[in-house]
């Protein structure tokens, strides 16, 4: 254990995948949320019209977090490789999987009767229903998640791939907002489809899953634009990190091997 934690490249490793597993389990369990985009800044509803949908900008919470997984699902493929980010994308959705069932336990724990009514004066009735209905999504919300989620990582990490053996090292940006613009493309609507289309219980009509979706994919595409100079910055502090020598190494060893399994 001394040895690998006194390794810069395993340390690296483990606060990259860290920072990705938890943003990606975070983002599963807010995205439940539906908010107003305008009046969370502030602003004026916008009074829109999209699809035949109108009113808010309606975005899943779970859009603010998933932007910052594809910037690290972009850092881990640039220094150990697609065979890295493929690893912790199958792991990831295992945990996900993992704390969902885990969640589905405690919501089947028989609550204490006081504490069912403990938060009456605060305006939940019933904290056991309140929840139920937080935590518990439906297995079909879950099954969107994490079909959108592993198909959008392999998606992602492939055209990252490509688009390297095209540029070489030059041209990060492209790299990251080529692949990124892609794979949120499918992410954004594949998760609605699975989870709101084909649920039985959500029925939404074609038109509220094309405007939420295009709505959702809009703003991420302008955050994978305004943290472009992010990723600079982030390579950069690893590079500094890692040292000139040993970034350089890492990067051609995991090119290396992506190029030896085509």
């Amino acid at each position: 254990m001394k040895h690998l934690l006194s390794n810069k490249s395993a340390r690296l490793f483990m606060l990259l995948g860290g920072f990705f597993v938890t943003n990606a389990l975070v983002a599963e369990f807010i995205g439940v949320k539906i908010f107003a985009f305008e009046p969370t800044l502030g602003l004026p509803t916008l009074h829109w019209n999209l699809f035949g949908q109108s009113g808010s900008l309606m975005l899943t919470a779970g859009v603010l977090l998933w932007p910052v997984v594809f910037v690290m699902t972009d850092l881990i493929n640039e220094y150990y490789g697609k065979k890295a980010v493929r690893f912790l994308s199958w792991m990831t959705a295992g945990l996900i999987a993992y704390a969902f069932i885990m969640v589905f336990g405690a919501i089947e724990l028989v609550p204490a009767d006081w504490w069912v009514n403990s938060a009456e004066s605060r305006g939940v009735p019933d904290r056991q229903v309140a929840f139920a209905n937080i935590f518990g999504q439906g297995l079909w919300i879950i099954a969107g998640s994490l079909i959108a989620f592993l198909i959008g990582q392999v998606v992602d990490a492939g055209i990252f791939h490509r688009l390297r053996k095209i540029t070489g090292e030059k041209k990060l940006w492209l790299r990251a907002t080529g692949s990124t613009f892609i794979s949120q493309f499918i992410d954004s609507y594949v998760v609605l489809y699975v989870a709101f289309v084909l649920n039985p219980n959500e029925n939404w009509s074609t038109e509220l899953f094309i405007a939420i979706g295009s709505v959702n994919y809009a703003y991420k595409f302008v955050v994978a634009v305004i943290l472009t100079p992010v990723i600079y910055l982030a390579h950069y502090i690893i590079d500094q990190y890692l040292g000139k020598e040993l970034s350089e190494e890492i990067r051609m060893k995991a090119r290396g091997e992506e190029e030896g399994n085509n």
